[in-house]
């Protein structure tokens, strides 16, 4: 089994699933790979290699929805670990939906993580003065930036810029949340107004010329984790994986040391994003691999990994008394939100091939400078291929 989940959150929630499935099926040998770098980057090389050297792994990490398309042909059907299971019953809609190719399904959901997410430090934010409560629209949370800037000694927002694709991401979340959810699934669908795009471009600029450190362009996604725990700076946004890491971090406790704000004007929202393994065609342990499937479905395993991961069951029937007070009030997010967009940095929103597409024009017009005019273009270019 090849996944990414090698460090903060990741690799206590994958260690826990390998004890819960160990415990499960102490008969089958499982070999959990993990393969390091920041948006599945490595691990997705490394399976492409062992896919063309027909040398695939029982199974692999990945992502649903368009994201599927990049395995056209080497993707075995699950339909009979699906029925098997009964998940057709018990899965959220948006699971069934996305982890289906051509009429079959490809893949099991293992946990859901929502990314339209704003983690701050609260005492960095209560030094600042900053009410948390009133940050409802982007004018709002710059003004905020501002403010932490001037009254305190921290960084207003860390930012990982050692890969694109949390600026990719993060463009994702101003659109949403200044541009609003039509806008953002018409530019996903192709059909983009270039209004909307460069007005989130341009606040994103914003916030990345005047707000983030000076070592961003060399930060990964745990050391900007450890901004927030050591107080270094008040607010992130990410996927809420970073409260997996938070949750991780000694003497870091919800509420007291940490907060959760749903990112400006996106409160009617849960942008969603799968955890699932994938099952190759042409596999080397087909009847242990789907054995592995139907686990990775199963309550034990989205209990012990998603409490520690920071995501939430994809099953309905899932009781989230051991997940703590956040993934709680996530969960129940979830179930009321007006709307669930797909995450467009994950594969869930566009093809692998226009996402490395847009992290392409991310890389070359928007690492700084910000050129928004570039970016705009090439944004609405790669989505309309």
């Amino acid at each position: 089994m090849l996944h990414g989940w090698t460090g903060g959150d990741g690799a206590r929630a994958a260690e826990a699933l390998t004890t819960a499935f160990e415990e499960a099926h102490p008969d089958i040998g499982l070999n959990m790979s993990p393969i390091g770098g920041g948006g599945n980057q490595n691990l997705d090389a490394v399976v492409a290699n062992r896919l063309q050297s027909n040398d695939p792994p029982g199974s692999f990490a990945n992502w649903p929805g368009p994201n599927l398309r990049r395995y056209e042909g080497v993707l075995g059907s699950v339909d009979d670990v699906w029925e098997e299971n009964n998940f057709e019953d018990v899965m959220v809609q948006e699971a069934i939906d996305l982890h289906q190719m051509n009429d079959s399904y490809r893949a099991v959901p293992l946990g859901s993580h929502r990314l339209n997410c704003l983690f701050y430090n609260t005492s960095v934010v209560e030094e600042a003065g900053v009410d948390v409560d009133s940050l409802t629209s982007l004018s709002a949370l710059l003004d905020a930036f501002e403010t932490v800037a001037t009254e305190t000694d921290a960084v207003p927002m860390t930012h990982a810029m050692s890969g694109t694709w949390t600026t990719t991401q993060l463009w994702a979340a101003v659109m949403l949340g200044q541009e609003g959810y039509q806008p953002y699934i018409d530019f996903v669908e192709g059909n983009g107004s270039e209004s909307a795009v460069r007005a989130a471009f341009e606040t994103t600029a914003e916030i990345l010329e005047n707000y983030i450190s000076d070592d961003a362009a060399s930060l990964n996604l745990t050391a900007s984790n450890q901004n927030i725990i050591k107080g270094n700076a008040a607010f992130i946004h990410q996927g809420n994986w970073s409260a997996g890491a938070f949750r991780n971090a000694e003497n870091f406790d919800y509420d007291d040391d940490w907060g959760f704000k749903t990112f400006p004007g996106t409160e009617n929202m849960y942008t969603v994003h799968f955890d699932s393994f994938l099952y190759p065609a042409n596999n080397p342990t087909p009847e242990a691999s789907k054995i592995w499937k139907g686990f990775v479905g199963s309550k034990d395993a989205q209990i012990a990994f998603n409490q520690y991961k920071g995501s939430i069951p994809t099953r309905t029937d899932v009781s989230m008394d051991e997940f703590g007070p956040y993934l709680q009030e996530t969960a129940e997010d979830f179930a009321n939100a007006e709307h669930r967009p797909p995450t467009l940095q994950h594969g869930l929103a566009v093809s692998s091939q226009k996402m490395s597409q847009l992290n392409e024009v991310i890389s070359s017009e928007f690492t700084g400078p910000y050129n928004v005019d570039a970016a705009t273009q090439g944004f609405l270019d790669a989505v309309s291929n």
